[in-house]
């Protein structure tokens, strides 16, 4: 436990480091994986990518956010284990409805002061703002400015990403027809980001996979550049970790201000969406003045 007694608290959306969040006491709140047989799963505890990648080829299942006696409860375990206030960081609103679940069961909760924040992200760079925000928690930033704080972090944090196929994307509600028909033409492959409310949008279209991943790595240099020191990350799916030590070559070398470069697996929840061929990246300004 930090020493300010605020617990840490995210949604298995985030894609947050199991080893990180053991190490520091990040409780994570899994997502749902439902099947057509009326089975449920929690994302990362009794089901993994793996095993959802296994069974796509039957069916595509689909996904729910925590429940609200969900958040609740892990909140009241949190004060249980001796916090007197909470963060809960979560994945784009823009694409779950969990912050606003959060929002609503945090009005909820009398004596346990609760801020929310809007990563406005997805996966791995979600996840990266969770650790920024166990940094200053640890690092003694006051409770009361924690929110304008990650807020900014957020605002300084990008994710990229690209499929081999958006069918997945499509079929789920992710993207729009105009986006799903862009990347059936001519093999076009886009590179899809988060804009500024956390939509998802095309940063850049290539033609092909492999230079797809190559635009990719010149969008996060691109992005880089505005820092003085960055972190990296890079995420795979179950059927393209091969790509991991090729992947963050590329990013070392076209990145001069790395100061770190993190692996993340995707979750098996977001693979639900993105489907089993998947590859993002993600950078953040390392500069923050705790």
């Amino acid at each position: 436990m930090n020493n300010q007694r605020i617990a840490v608290i995210t949604d298995s959306g985030t894609d947050t480091p199991s080893e990180f969040c053991r190490e520091h006491d990040v409780r994570v709140m899994p997502l749902h994986i439902n099947y057509a047989d009326g089975t449920t799963f929690q994302s990362g505890v009794d089901i993994t990518a793996d095993e959802v990648t296994r069974r796509l080829a039957t069916e595509v299942p689909k996904t729910s956010l925590p429940s609200p006696h969900q958040i609740q409860t892990t909140l009241e375990q949190a004060r249980a284990d001796g916090y007197q206030k909470a963060v809960i960081i979560t994945i784009a609103s823009a694409l779950s409805a969990t912050n606003q679940t959060a929002h609503m069961v945090a009005g909820q909760m009398e004596d346990f002061p609760i801020i929310v924040v809007d990563t406005r992200s997805i996966g791995m760079v979600a996840g990266m703002v969770v650790e920024r925000a166990v940094q200053m928690v640890e690092a003694g930033v006051p409770f009361e400015q924690l929110q304008s704080r990650l807020d900014s972090v957020a605002q300084q944090s990008n994710v990229f990403f690209a499929v081999k196929s958006l069918d997945f994307l499509y079929k789920g509600g992710r993207i729009n027809g105009h986006i799903y028909r862009i990347g059936s033409v001519l093999n076009i492959k886009p590179i899809l980001t988060c804009d500024d409310e956390g939509y998802y949008t095309i940063a850049k279209k290539a033609r092909g996979w492999d230079r797809a991943l190559d635009t990719m790595v010149s969008l996060v240099a691109e992005k880089a550049r505005q820092y003085k020191r960055t972190r990296l990350a890079v995420c795979c799916s179950s059927t393209t970790r091969d790509l991991y030590d090729a992947l963050e070559q590329k990013l070392r070398a076209a990145v001069p201000n790395v100061e770190s470069v993190q692996r993340h697996d995707l979750s098996a929840d977001l693979l639900v969406h993105t489907g089993p061929e998947m590859a993002g990246m993600g950078v953040q300004n390392a500069e923050l003045d705790f």
